[in-house]
């Protein structure tokens, strides 16, 4: 497949770039201060995502769009600016003629009581909250959406990187609700992650729904 990756220098896109172009997929690996692509079937693309017609474009020709766009976790304007890129960046996907859009949000919004979402659980880390709340809310617009044949990611809660777990290839699907081990942890490596939403790429099972995973 012809993939691109929204946000492809962050901690969740480089690991979704990694996975795909292992996959022999090729890849557009888009963000905004692109890196030097160290793999044959990856193209590094440097683009705006508000500018949606120039960002529709660019996106034409591909099979999948996987959006891992986040404005930073410390950018004091993280709630507008990711609810306005979400939505330049649905929108350029809508113009660009592509069907097939799986985007990442956080944790906040999996329901972990009925009718309680983790975000407004009293414990809930203050310093990730208005990034967490946006990507909430951004999921209610999204579940508006008719036309593209869209899928929401929430990761587990605890995501980690390398050294302790790493890729594994094993992981278990949930959809509003999280997915706990044993321990009644949520768990789940970034590199497994990308394996979650390759594997989805591939083989779609989620349509117009949010969907989860952990081990």
């Amino acid at each position: 497949m012809k993939v691109a990756i929204i946000g492809a220098t962050g901690f969740v896109g480089a690991a979704l770039v990694t996975e795909f172009a292992n996959r022999n997929h090729e890849v557009s690996a888009i963000s905004r201060n692109p890196k030097e692509a160290n793999a044959e079937n990856v193209t590094a693309v440097k683009a705006d995502v508000f500018d949606v017609d120039a960002f529709a474009e660019l996106l034409k020709g591909h099979d999948v769009v996987v959006n891992a766009y986040n404005p930073g976790w410390t950018n004091p304007n993280i709630y507008d600016d990711f609810i306005a890129g979400s939505k330049a960046i649905q929108e350029a996907v809508k113009k660009s003629g592509i069907k097939r859009f799986i985007t990442i949000g956080g944790a906040g919004s999996l329901f972990v009581a009925p009718g309680l979402q983790a975000v407004d659980t009293p414990d809930f880390p203050a310093e990730i909250k208005p990034g967490a709340t946006a990507a909430r809310d951004y999921l209610n617009i999204l579940k508006e959406e008719k036309e593209l044949d869209w899928a929401f990611f929430s990761p587990a809660f605890e995501m980690h990187q390398g050294t302790k777990t790493g890729r594994t290839g094993n992981y278990r699907l949930g959809l509003d609700e999280p997915v706990f081990n044993d321990e009644q942890r949520s768990i789940l490596s970034v590199e497994d992650l990308a394996v979650v939403l390759a594997d989805e790429a591939e083989n779609p099972k989620h349509h117009q729904v949010r969907f989860t995973a952990a081990y």
